[in-house]
Formats: C-alpha cells, sequence, structure tokens
C-alpha cells in the first residue's frame, strides 16, 4: 500500500513538473536576467500561479494522509489472521514467542536458521500466580 502511495507521488509530481514546461518565447541569459519577451506575447501566463496552488494541494493531500495513518492501527490490520502476541529473549538471537493464528496459540522456539513449535498453547492452562 506505500509503494502505491509513492508510486502516486511520483506520477503527481511528474504531471506538476510537465505542465510547468519553460516558455519558448523567453530566453534566460546567466548574469543578466530574462532577456524581453517577443512583441505580441503575454506578460504573464498563469503558470506559475497554477502550479504554486497544485503544489500545495499536493502538500495537503500528503499532510491528510500522515494525519490519517498516525491514528491507530492502518485498516485491514484487525482482520490479519496470524499475530505475534509476545515474545522473550533468552539471549544470543534466540527468542520464545507466542503466535495466534485462527484463535489458536502456539508457543515457538526461534533461533537463527531454525524456527521450531515447542507446544500448543490453550487458554485453560494458564499458569496461576502465587499468593504470598
Amino acid at each position: 500500500m506505500k509503494r502505491l502511495r509513492l508510486i502516486g507521488c511520483v506520477i503527481l509530481c511528474g504531471l506538476a513538473a510537465g505542465l510547468h514546461a519553460a516558455d519558448d518565447n523567453q530566453v534566460i541569459f546567466p548574469g543578466k536576467g530574462a532577456a524581453a519577451a517577443a512583441p505580441g506575447a503575454p506578460a504573464g501566463d498563469g503558470m506559475g500561479s497554477m502550479s504554486l496552488y497544485l503544489g500545495l494541494a499536493l502538500a495537503a493531500v500528503g499532510g491528510w494522509l500522515v494525519w490519517r495513518n498516525r491514528q491507530g492501527t492502518p485498516a485491514g490490520r484487525d482482520l490479519r489472521a496470524l499475530a505475534i502476541d509476545e515474545t522473550r529473549p533468552l539471549g544470543n538471537r534466540q527468542f520464545l514467542v507466542v503466535a495466534s493464528y485462527q484463535n489458536r496459540k502456539f508457543l515457538l522456539g526461534v533461533c537463527p536458521g531454525r524456527i521450531e513449535m515447542l507446544a500448543p498453547l490453550d487458554g485453560s492452562a494458564a499458569p496461576e500466580k502465587s499468593r504470598e
């Protein structure tokens, strides 16, 4: 989804740059500024203000997307069947992982190059806390 947004932004920026093409009747000399336009050419064609408005619109859309995505979990995350509920490091890149899939939980052992299911977990086998 992020790649699609990035591609869309790149395409919109390319279109904005294409709309703001250089005027063929105006010659720019280094160090002296712009030469006088050809006789009969309009003084301003409004492309500068149009590109300004297009840039402001793109900035507003980008700001809205950032604001929308900072509010909690993205859409579709709650619909995933596989989730990592908890992890505990054991040292030297070894972990215990509790993963859930379709309302079932599994205890996994994870180390470099290997993942093993240690035990399926069920809700009734929760450890009891000692009262001291």
